[in-house]
Formats: structure tokens, sequence, C-alpha cells
């Protein structure tokens, strides 16, 4: 047996297990996926909200946050990290009409969001601290849904569902689709304990664990991965309410898309070298989130080098074959050179394929999204085209990551 052959039979052995565990687990818990736990007792919470040059949304987030039926919202931190825009004026015209708003300025730039959270967490007296990005709208119910969780003790971190807010052409149509099938997988990964992120638009940590982590780590890219982690690895628990929707404004054009993930991998190399000592210790980050993160990242370059190298083998042979046959004369194709068996590989990738295809269906249904259809063209788009992106973006991430990027 060939070498490469091995190879794709361990990738194939990888991709299965992996699908076969989201399965098991969406089996076993599936009565428990929209669980809201109700609260034992009415938590202070105050809301931290990063903003640089948002103008055009500051608002709508602020009103968003306003509207929010939960009872122990005591203040909505806005924290300008000294725009070049309206961003602030608008901030104070708000704090003028709601007492729970107060406004705030970095006394510098901070240059990232995580210095941002952590000036507005200096303004936090309650017993939770909740952060919501700047171009960000949680629903009135959202933060109801979350804080039952901290009736755990052990409980340091609840995150929410995000979804697109500005399903507005075919790039932002198909990063809905992704939203819908991130946000339900991470909710699989809830129920083992696993979750390795908390998200931006709207995340819940109990004060006491943020202090006990120090807060962001401001150099890191991706600031809630890496707080994530290290809540894990300080031993407190971490989970997702999928009821608590929170809408956020994503990417329309090719190049700010392309930015943003950068960014987000780039972030995710940070935490991982940061963390690369903890590799099989402490628990479940070393065990699972951290094998998890990394064997994924890997499956995808794998899966991209599999396809190129099948392709251009195939390229290669069939032009050699019509190059010789024409030299010698003799037939470029006959019946006896047809092969309608498939192999093995081609067998398994194609099985790949349709459980990923089934897995997108099944996480596109459990949605619960109302008026929000998506085409089926759309759908392929996102399991074909879409998601072959992720392998060459992971490439240019890593050369940035090892040139030393470090600015957004």
């Amino acid at each position: 047996m060939e070498k490469l052959t091995i190879v794709y039979l361990i990738y194939t052995f990888l991709a299965f297990y992996f699908l076969i565990l989201y399965v098991l687990t969406f089996v076993q818990n599936r009565k428990q996926f929209y669980e809201v736990i109700k609260p034992t007792k009415n938590y202070s919470l105050s809301i931290v909200v990063p903003c640089y040059n948002e103008a055009d949304t500051i608002q709508k987030t602020i009103k968003a946050l306003l509207d929010s039926n939960y009872k122990g919202l005591e203040k909505i931190i806005v924290v300008d990290d000294c725009s070049k825009d309206d961003s602030f004026n608008i901030i104070k015209e708000y704090s003028k009409k709601d007492k729970r708003v107060l406004a705030v300025q970095t006394p510098k730039n901070t240059g990232n969001a995580a210095g941002a959270k952590n000036y507005g967490a200096k303004f936090v007296t309650t017993e939770l601290i909740g952060f919501s990005d700047a171009d960000s709208f949680p629903k009135p119910d959202a933060i109801e849904k979350m804080v039952g969780y901290f009736n755990d003790r052990k409980t340091g971190a609840v995150t929410s569902r995000v979804l697109v807010a500005n399903n507005v052409n075919k790039l932002s149509k198909i990063q809905a689709i992704e939203y819908k099938v991130i946000a339900f997988t991470r909710k699989l990964l809830g129920f083992l304990e696993s979750i390795y992120v908390t998200n931006g638009p709207l995340s819940i940590y109990r004060k006491e664990a943020f202090d006990d982590v120090n807060g962001f780590d401001e150099k890191n890219l991706t600031e809630d991965i890496e707080i994530t982690w290290h809540f894990v690895l300080k031993g407190w628990k971490v989970h997702m309410a999928i009821p608590a929707n929170a809408y956020t404004t994503v990417p329309v054009k090719v190049k700010d898309w392309f930015r943003q993930r950068i960014r987000w991998n780039v972030g995710g190399l940070q935490t991982i070298a940061k963390y690369r000592k903890k590799y099989f210790q402490c628990g479940m980050l070393g065990f699972f989130i951290m094998p998890f993160f990394v064997l994924s990242w890997i499956l995808g370059l794998a899966g991209l080098f599999f396809l190129l190298y099948r392709f251009a083998r195939f390229i290669t042979i069939k032009y050699l074959v019509a190059k010789y046959s024409v030299e010698a004369q003799v037939a470029i194709i006959n019946f006896q050179d047809l092969n309608l068996s498939p192999s093995i590989l081609f067998f398994f990738g194609m099985v790949l394929f349709v459980i990923g295809l089934i897995y997108t269906f099944v996480a596109m249904a459990h949605s619960r999204e109302e008026k929000i259809k998506h085409p089926l063209h759309d759908i392929f788009i996102y399991s074909i085209f879409y998601l072959l992106m992720y392998p060459p973006l992971l490439i240019i991430s890593i050369y940035k990551f090892l040139r030393g990027k470090k600015s957004w």
C-alpha cells in the first residue's frame, strides 16, 4: 500500500471520527439542545461595548441592549477607543437619555478590542460582566436565556448563538449558513465541555472568573478565544445558550472578509502558541480542546492537499497519455482504458462529502430562525466552494503568524 494511501485513510478515519462524535453527541443530548435554565436569582449585570469608528451601528447596538427584558441589567458601559468619527458624541447623547448608559473613552487608542474591553471592565461592580460588539444586536430575550447557567458556582462564562444581521449579498448569505453550522457545532461541543470560544457579539462572564484570568489578553488578535481557554485552564465551566440569539454585521466585501478570517486564524495560532505546553495536561483543555482545534486545521490542510494532488495527477497522466499517443499515432482513448469502477479513496471521499452535506442540512434545520430561507444552491456553494477557502486562508495565516503579525 502506498504511503500516500495510508495517510489518506488516516485522514478519512479522523474525519469519520469527528462526524460520528457529533452525531452521537446530538442524539444523546437532543432533548436538552434548546434548554433554558431559569435563574435562581436576579444576577446583577453590566455590559461592556468596545467601540471604534462605529457611528453607523453603535446606536442600534445600544438600543438593542436597552430593549433587553432582563431586569438585572444595571449598566451598559460603551467604551470609545478614541474613534475618528462621531461615535463618542452619539454615545454621550444616549448616556443623557438613559442613566443605564455610561459613556467612557480610553485615554489613548488601544489598537484592539481587548484593550477597550479591559478599560471598560474597570467600571464594572456587578456580579456578572458581559460584552457585546458595537456592530451586534442581541435579541431582547437573549440575556435572560443565558444567566441561568450561573446558578452553578463553577460556571465562569456563557456565550450566545450568533446569526447574521445583514443578508444583503451572496457573500453575506453564505456566511449566514456558515454561522448556523458553527453555532450548531459549538453547542455540541458544549455537551462535551469543550467550547473553545466565547463570541464577541454577546458573551457573559462571572466577574470573579473574569478577574481570575486577568481579563483579556491585549496581545492576542482573538481575545475571545484566548480568554475561553484561560477559563478552562483555571477550572471554570463554559456554556452556550443556543436559544439566546445575537445578530452581527458580517463583511459584505471579499477583501474585508479575507482580512477578518486572517485575523481569526492568526489569533488562533497565537493562542495555540501561548498554551502549547498544556497539551495533554489540564483536563479538557489539553486533552480535547487543543487537539481538536489543531486536528481540525490539519484535516482542512490535508483535504486541500489530497484534492490538489489528485487533480494534478489526473491532468498530468491525461496530458502524457495524449502526448505519447499522438507521437505514436495510436488512439488517444479506447474502451479498454475506460474504468467505471470508482477507487476506494474516491468512495470514501464521496461518503465524507455526503455526510458533511447532511450535517449542514441538520444544522440548518435546527437554527429555528424565522423568515430566513436559504436556497439549495447557496448551501451547495457553501459546502463545495466556500469551505475550500478555509485551507488557503490558513496557509496565509500561518505565514503571517510566522512573520510576526500582531496588528489588526
